[in-house]
């Protein structure tokens, strides 16, 4: 009985001398618990970054298919022209004339619209761009210089191929034109509509003729009513001069009445 007990007694003894001898072991236990936990936290970590750029790829796709879905559809008319899809110009060779077109704002908010012409050396606009109120309209004047034609080809055989197009971009009111507003906001610029060159012949009465004076007559009344100074409407201010006389002619009075009233009191 004593040796089994001395027996134990020193196997007990020699566990405890070989954990105290091997520190290792217990910090090994440790180290593999804490790395299957770093283990745990790096696959959340890489499943939440999983998610996010799944989340990511499909924002991207659905703004991608919403901007597919944008350009399919019909673009909404800020403008509303006349004439619409022509512009009309009197065919003088050698000389240059004169188109017009209305451009009138339907919308509910300030719009800005600018020209483009593929013949940017042989025609110009009058004014190139600006910005419309809701329901403002303007006549704009497009000159262009009509070269001599080819093979004796008669007014109504010309054919051109110059176009004009047209874009319009909503903005805020209060903002001034400058062409740059277009390349700023490319991405929300609307092409309104692209105009076709058509000659007409000068010396036949045609409604489009007809009509085409009208509007170049109203658009030269309209820039001759802007070059003139404004109606003063406020109250009228009398001259200094006449000011004055009056001041004078009430002091000459008061004298008098005091020269007559200082005699009768002698």
């Amino acid at each position: 009985m004593a040796i089994a007990d001395h027996s134990r007694h020193r196997s007990h003894h020699s566990e405890g001398k070989l954990w105290k001898l091997c520190p290792f072991w217990q910090s090994g236990t440790g180290s593999s618990s804490s790395s299957s936990t770093q283990n745990l936290q790096t696959q959340s970590q890489l499943s939440h970054q999983n998610g996010v750029g799944t989340n990511l790829l499909r924002s991207s796709s659905t703004t991608t298919v919403s901007s597919v879905a944008r350009s399919l559809l019909p673009a909404r008319r800020r403008l509303r022209l006349d004439p619409s899809s022509n512009l009309y110009f009197p065919y003088e060779p050698g000389k240059q004339v004169r188109s017009a077109v209305r451009i009138k704002n339907t919308s509910k908010s300030h719009v800005a619209f600018k020209f483009q012409t593929t013949a940017p050396k042989s025609c110009y606009m009058r004014p190139p761009g600006g910005v419309l109120a809701p329901g403002e309209s303007i006549i704009a004047t497009v000159f262009k210089f009509v070269e001599h034609p080819e093979n004796n080809e008669k007014p109504t055989e010309q054919k051109s191929k110059v176009k004009f197009k047209i874009m319009s971009l909503k903005v805020k009111q209060g903002t001034d034109f400058v062409p740059e507003l277009f390349d700023e906001q490319k991405d929300h610029v609307t092409i309104e509509r692209i105009l076709r060159v058509v000659f007409l012949d000068p010396e036949r009465s045609t409604p489009a003729l007809e009509k085409l004076k009208r509007q170049l007559a109203e658009a030269e009344a309209a820039i001759e009513a802007r070059k003139k100074p404004p109606v003063d409407t406020g109250p009228r201010v009398v001259g200094e001069g006449l000011v004055i006389d009056e001041w004078k002619e009430r002091r000459e009075k008061y004298l008098a009445r005091q020269q007559v009233e200082a005699v009768d009191s002698v």
